[in-house]
């Protein structure tokens, strides 16, 4: 496996023991979808089958607050370990995402200080919204204003929005693509993005649909919701988040996230193991014979985009 062509995976998912059981005793999902079996030699498996020389790993939805504070900040604590263990044994194929405890503000910041600054964590994951509170609530502005202050990477991941599941339809198939637009569109007209300009957020699945209908939530914005603000200004934020490709390279969805995204803001993601190996191959082979892709840009999608954004891992794998 070649590291110049091997991809980093930016979208891939952690399993912890301790987390799965806090789920379990609760009779909790990931938004009516079941928690799938993992570990480390099947993960590593999976990516050498696949080309990725490393995946940088993420709990994902719900989260690591269940309902109670105290609770939250000893699971989060429990899960970064976990990764920092995984990262600690496998440096060059695996990376970590730091959970925290939102809507616990203090919990956040004590977390994602110990995360970064002593477990070396490569950056923090939020979820989309965290008991119904999306990421521009004016509460959480000291957890952003110290993720800028560190120039972090924030991964924002899905979660079930504060409504009832469609009957039959788990929230991963549809609801999360809604919920990520909603939880950017919030960020950006909260100002999130226009006062903290060093941090980098990535959105999961291609943004949702923002980039579909980015357009929109400008020219809607500035002459509808609020007359007289810059909508050039809207899409210039819009335009600051970097993408992952996670189930959303087809090809009715790439072309749109390439007619959208920044040069350098499109990154590989696979969904590992939530969305099943299958799933992952045949959006990999949508993306790798997309037309109109050269390698350049084919190189910086794969891996080019995440050596950039994590030093660490440029050169590995």
């Amino acid at each position: 496996m070649a590291a110049s062509t091997a991809r980093i995976d930016v979208h891939q998912h952690i399993v912890p023991p301790r987390w799965r059981d806090a789920l379990d005793d609760r009779g909790l999902d990931s938004g009516g979808w079941p928690v799938p079996a993992w570990s480390t030699a099947d993960a590593i498996a999976m990516m050498d089958r696949q080309n990725i020389a490393t995946g940088v790993l993420s709990v994902t939805s719900p989260g690591v607050h269940l309902g109670d504070d105290a609770e939250a900040r000893a699971l989060a604590r429990a899960v970064n370990e976990y990764g920092a263990e995984q990262v600690k044994d496998h440096p060059s194929r695996i990376g970590c995402f730091a959970s925290v405890p939102l809507p616990d503000v203090d919990g956040a910041l004590e977390e994602a200080t110990y995360a970064l600054d002593v477990l070396g964590a490569d950056g923090v994951v939020l979820m989309s919204n965290t008991h119904g509170r999306y990421l521009g609530d004016p509460d959480f502005e000291p957890l952003w204003a110290e993720l800028d202050r560190r120039s972090a990477v924030v991964f924002v991941h899905p979660a079930q929005p504060p409504m009832p599941l469609l009957a039959g339809t788990p929230a991963p198939l549809v609801d999360y693509v809604f919920d990520t637009t909603r939880s950017a569109v919030n960020m950006v007209l909260a100002g999130v993005l226009s006062r903290h300009r060093d941090v980098k957020v990535v959105l999961s699945h291609g943004g949702g649909f923002l980039p579909y209908a980015a357009y929109r939530f400008s020219v809607l914005t500035s002459t509808a919701v609020e007359p007289g603000r810059d909508g050039d200004e809207l899409l210039r934020d819009l335009k600051r988040f970097f993408f992952d490709t996670a189930l959303a390279s087809g090809p009715s969805a790439l072309p749109s996230l390439l007619a959208f995204a920044e040069p350098g803001h499109i990154l590989y993601g696979s969904d590992w193991p939530f969305a099943p190996e299958e799933a992952g191959s045949r959006f990999n082979h949508y993306l790798d014979t997309a037309p109109g892709i050269d390698p350049g840009q084919a190189h910086a999608i794969g891996r080019g985009s995440a050596e950039a954004l994590f030093p660490r891992l440029a050169g590995l794998g």
